[in-house]
């Protein structure tokens, strides 16, 4: 009865059950399974014998033991700012994709733009050790990141120029120049000369960089940013329609509006309509991030594109160098890549 109670896991495969039935050895077997990990070539058909008889007995290494091993979790943790935002969606997915590669799997967490949630993420990722960290914070500060930085002696990557510490690799850095340029375009090329701008609240980023890049514009062009011509607003597509809301009671509103995200612009769209004005004819809208809803509104939106799954890769691919070993050092700086996406709302 004894062996009998000892047994209740022994019809779970182990990896010599793996290595049995592909005819290979253990260490083979557990070379293809650690393939980050190993510089021996291993044969294609050999490779594929292994990842057949794993997939036909259900083998699951057991991740315990494996970090134990090799010091790895074979995890990253992924913080956004909001899951229900398609700006993040092909980021997510393309660090996803790359991860698949490497055997690794992707935990994420969903802040709301919530200090207090961003601090959480931070202290879950300190009691469940991970590899590397992906994050946009909007609300962290520097000392917040130093803090985790010295607990925890993992690699971050950040998503968005306001990140600034030494030991942290970032991308972003287009929100100001991109937005200049479009406030530029809409005075050069569309001939307004009354252009408003739908900010973030509290100073949360990347609005103060793109409200930069709006003063920077108008200034050149000697134009008046005049009381009432910058709006606030959540992050969001309710945000977005709330301030316009604030333009269109205005005696004298703005011909063109600016805001600091797609959501809020198609927010601003809806709420144009709502009140009985048309766009482009009445209002000219524009927003940033050529997320898949800027072509499903009506009229589709003219906005500040980034190429969102190659920001993704880029985000794992410095991760992966510093989880390698292949980097250290100070943290690096990738500007991202933008252009200016002309559609029917101008």
């Amino acid at each position: 009865m004894a062996n009998q109670k000892s047994r209740p896991n022994s019809n779970m495969p182990t990896i010599q059950d793996v290595a049995r039935l592909a005819g290979v050895s253990h260490s083979t077997v557990s070379r293809v399974l650690n393939q980050n990990s190993t510089t021996i070539p291993i044969s294609e058909i050999t490779r594929q014998k292994i990842l057949d008889a794993v997939q036909e007995l259900g083998y699951q290494p057991n991740m315990i033991a494996r970090s134990l091993r090799t010091q790895r979790s074979q995890m990253i943790a992924v913080m956004i700012g909001d899951i229900s935002n398609a700006f993040y969606h092909p980021i997510v997915r393309a660090v996803q994709d790359v991860s698949d590669k490497r055997n690794y799997d992707v935990l994420i967490s969903n802040s709301d733009h919530i200090y207090e949630h961003e601090l959480r993420f931070l202290n879950t990722v300190l009691r469940r050790p991970v590899d590397g960290i992906i994050m946009a914070p909007h609300c962290l500060t520097t000392h917040d990141i130093d803090q985790f930085v010295q607990r925890s002696h993992v690699p971050i990557v950040a998503l968005g120029a306001q990140v600034n510490h030494p030991d942290v690799d970032v991308i972003g850095g287009t929100s100001e120049p991109a937005t200049y340029q479009m406030i530029k375009w809409l005075i050069e090329e569309k001939g307004h000369r009354r252009i408003g701008f739908i900010n973030t609240l509290h100073d949360m980023p990347p609005g103060p960089s793109r409200f930069r890049g709006y003063q920077r514009a108008m200034g050149e062009f000697n134009l008046a940013i005049e009381p009432g011509f910058v709006q606030q607003g959540e992050f969001t597509l309710e945000g977005g329609r709330q301030a316009m809301q604030n333009f269109v009671v205005q005696e004298n509103p703005p011909t063109a509006i600016f805001a600091a995200n797609s959501l809020m612009a198609i927010g601003a769209i809806l709420a144009a309509q709502a009140n009985g004005y048309k766009v482009p004819e009445d209002f000219s809208i524009v927003g940033y991030d050529d997320i898949p809803e800027a072509t499903i509104i009506s009229p589709s939106l003219t906005t500040i594109g980034r190429d969102l799954p190659k920001i993704g890769r880029q985000l794992i691919s410095l991760l992966f160098e510093r989880i390698d070993g292949q980097v250290s050092g100070p943290g690096r700086f990738v500007a991202s890549d933008w252009n200016l996406i002309v559609r029917e709302s101008t």
